[in-house]
């Protein structure tokens, strides 16, 4: 079943910057935690006119009867921001809603910064040393070659330092490539594959698999709890978590759970079997039976569960830089002692 209506398939493209769809949001909050009313918000946010195209696309969506969610998506809002607010119609929680999609795309925003600030001046080194060992190869090390047969046999050390000065160039380069390859192919592919190829590439991730389990782990946290709170069954929960597209994973398995449900096997033994979810979720399905008391403990658990995602990542972008100019200085005092090594037996010998 499509959660969007195939007229907002073909949406009107509104060119909505990352720092734009952050300012639209935190008005709006501030706008309904003053006691506005959707609607009304949307016509004070006209009033900037950087503002205005959204608010007029988002009013007008949700006046021919769409949801908040379809709204935004045909406003060219960013998919986290779209799957956080597919959860109002069941909820009911606008204003929660908004700060929670706000706290999270700010600091995925901050992340993602960081990340690109901290993997700039590496990148820009690699990209030097690359260009310095192609030099090396094609200029130096045949001069090199070509002084030893003017002179004696070529030592040993020099065609090993021709074989591996050959084989970091290649490796190197065949990494930049892999990657750039990589990073396009999934970002084109991705949507094309089903989601049990997507969880097999992501398990094969050791980085990239922790922290696509912690936000999974999180988002289930979030909204299980969110629903839960409304005197939701299990299984209507299910249906709401695994009926949006935005966040594809948590739809897969809320849609593998709930076939199992039907089957009577009980929910904490469920979670176990899934990969890319936390093992203490199981143990707070198992301990808690109350649902006010699961509620709590969930949502206690997606706050947990965002500390320790803010930790992992600032703790992965504090060792990128630090290992990697270790790897690259000492692949350049290799480069110089095999360089300079030959040229000391040269000089023994006259």
């Amino acid at each position: 079943m499509d959660i969007f209506p195939k007229k907002f398939i073909k949406r009107r493209k509104i060119n909505l910057s990352e720092n734009l769809q952050i300012l639209f949001l935190r008005r709006m909050s501030r706008l309904l935690a003053s006691g506005y009313p959707l609607l009304e918000a949307l016509q004070v946010l006209k009033w900037d006119k950087h503002l205005a195209p959204p608010a007029a696309s988002i009013s007008r969506a949700l006046k021919n009867g769409n949801s908040i969610d379809a709204s935004f998506l045909q406003a060219n809002f960013h998919h986290t921001i779209v799957g956080y607010l597919s959860f109002v119609k069941s909820n009911g929680d606008l204003e929660g809603s908004i700060k929670k999609c706000l706290f999270m795309f700010e600091n995925r925003i901050k992340y993602r910064n960081k990340f690109l600030q901290t993997v700039r001046y590496p990148l820009t080194l690699l990209f030097i040393f690359i260009v310095l060992l192609y030099v090396i190869q094609l200029f130096v090390l045949p001069s090199f070659a070509d002084l030893f047969q003017t002179t004696a046999h070529a030592p040993a050390s020099l065609v090993f330092s021709i074989l591996i000065i050959d084989l970091l160039f290649n490796a190197g380069l065949t990494v930049i490539l892999s990657l750039l390859i990589g990073f396009l192919g999934w970002r084109i592919m991705k949507n094309k594959l089903s989601i049990e190829t997507q969880i097999k590439i992501i398990q094969s991730l050791p980085v990239y698999r922790k922290m696509v389990k912690l936000q999974t782990s999180f988002h289930f946290s979030t909204h299980f709890s969110t629903l839960l709170k409304t005197g939701m069954p299990y299984k209507d929960i299910l249906d709401h978590m695994s009926e949006q597209r935005q966040l594809p994973v948590l739809s897969h398995y809320s849609v593998l759970i709930k076939q199992e449900l039907i089957k009577g096997i009980a929910i904490a033994s469920l979670l176990s079997r899934f990969s890319l979810l936390e093992k203490q979720l199981t143990g707070i399905f198992q301990n808690t039976q109350n649902s006010e008391a699961l509620a709590k403990d969930l949502s206690i658990y997606a706050e947990l569960l965002t500390e320790e995602i803010e930790r992992k990542t600032m703790k992965t972008i504090a060792y990128i830089q630090p290992v990697f100019f270790a790897i690259l200085a000492g692949f350049i005092m290799f480069i110089y002692i095999t360089l300079m090594w030959p040229m000391f037996q040269l000089l023994q010998t006259i």
